[in-house]
Parts: C-alpha cells; sequence; structure tokens
C-alpha cells in the first residue's frame, strides 16, 4: 500500500477542481476509512478498491 504522495507522483492518484482525490483508472473519489490507533488513514477506491495510506 503506497502513501497517496506516491500515488499522486506516479499518476494513480489525481485531484479534481474541488481538490477531491480520484483513481486514475477509474475516476472515482476515493473514500475514507479511519482507525483512531493508526496515524494515518486509509483512502480506498470505490470501483477497483486499490488502497492508499494519507497522514493525518
Amino acid at each position: 500500500m503506497d502513501s497517496t504522495r506516491k500515488g499522486l507522483r506516479k499518476g494513480d492518484l489525481y485531484k479534481d477542481n474541488y481538490e477531491r482525490l480520484k483513481c486514475s483508472t477509474c475516476e472515482k473519489t476515493l473514500k475514507k476509512k479511519n482507525d483512531p490507533d493508526e496515524v494515518f488513514s486509509v483512502r480506498t477506491c470505490p470501483e477497483c478498491g486499490m488502497e492508499w495510506k494519507e497522514l493525518r
């Protein structure tokens, strides 16, 4: 699982006009899962299921 920053650099993710993160392959807005015990949240594509870590 890569970070969202690496995903943006590699072209797996992009930001739309409203600064929302979107998956490049599916063009769907990423969903966020928060775990209170972790330092990061997990961003998931609802279409293809790929996941990225995002630091809070």
